[in-house]
């Protein structure tokens, strides 16, 4: 079985909305040589493969493992969220089942009073938020802060941590972390 590279490339390509141009320009080559690798009337050696793959940018296991033809789930509806919480403190999971996720993204809900726990959590990773409406008070370390509506956090999540509604209505934040959690 032999692998049209010419025409893998151009489905690459055209699946991270990329011109000729605009990957021969990330990439640092001529826009001919894309449309030479793409009518495969150029064989490209592993370098200059390697060198166009930087401008999108993609490894050559990538390149030649992606599967093009099962793009995963791009959006997703409220109902779609995966809930990981509780009633006091709601943690709805977007993307809970596509396979190779690199991250949790949240959008959690903290009732007022609730906690994550009395006891400070620690895991790897980092983690940030921004907080959409309420006030949640954040301890990292021996830092406590209270943050409000466009406020934002980010911290390595090595550090001990505490998330506490000090408010009297619901707050909600959309947070990331990394490595994914749940």
């Amino acid at each position: 079985m032999s692998l049209d590279v010419g025409a893998r490339l151009r489905s690459v390509r055209t699946t991270f909305a990329l011109s000729q141009r605009e990957l021969a320009r990330r990439a640092g080559v001529t826009n001919g040589l894309i449309s030479l690798i793409e009518q495969n009337r150029v064989s490209p050696s592993v370098s200059s493969l390697t060198k166009v793959l930087d401008g999108i940018p993609m490894s050559l296991a990538e390149f030649f493992t992606l599967d093009l033809s099962a793009a995963p789930q791009a959006f997703f509806s409220s109902e779609e969220l995966v809930e990981r919480g509780d009633e006091s403190v709601s943690l709805r999971l977007v993307a809970a089942q596509r396979p190779g996720r690199q991250l949790t993204l949240l959008h959690e809900r903290y009732a007022a009073g609730a906690a994550t726990a009395e006891e400070m959590l620690t895991h790897r990773g980092e983690q940030g938020g921004v907080v959409i409406r309420g006030r949640i008070e954040i301890t990292v370390g021996a830092a406590t802060r209270v943050l409000g509506p466009g406020e934002a956090y980010y911290f390595a999540s090595q550090l001990p941590h505490r998330f506490r509604n000090v408010g009297r209505e619901a707050c909600e934040i959309i947070s990331a972390r990394t490595p994914p959690t749940f």
